[in-house]
């Protein structure tokens, strides 16, 4: 086998290697935004709905803005 013949088999193995790894990222890819559609479609919106609710019963929301403000200037306080 002569160089000449090597380096063509390594590069039809890389572009090869190259096209099974693009092939599976796109598929991957597919996947995940079918399955974030269908989550979305079927009430995957709960998580918006748990922040919207959870303020304590009896906090008036008119307050709200207020608490954050106040938790966010504790934070960056560092304490």
């Amino acid at each position: 086998m002569t160089i000449f013949q090597m380096l063509e088999q390594s590069a039809i193995l890389t572009v090869l290697g190259m096209a099974v790894v693009f092939s599976f990222l796109w598929i991957m890819i597919v996947c995940v935004n079918l399955a974030s559609k269908i989550i979305g479609l079927k009430g995957g919106n709960k998580e918006e709905e748990q922040l919207n609710s959870s303020a304590p019963q009896g906090t008036k929301p008119e307050h709200i803005p207020a608490i954050t403000a106040a938790v966010a200037e504790y934070q960056k306080d560092g304490n």
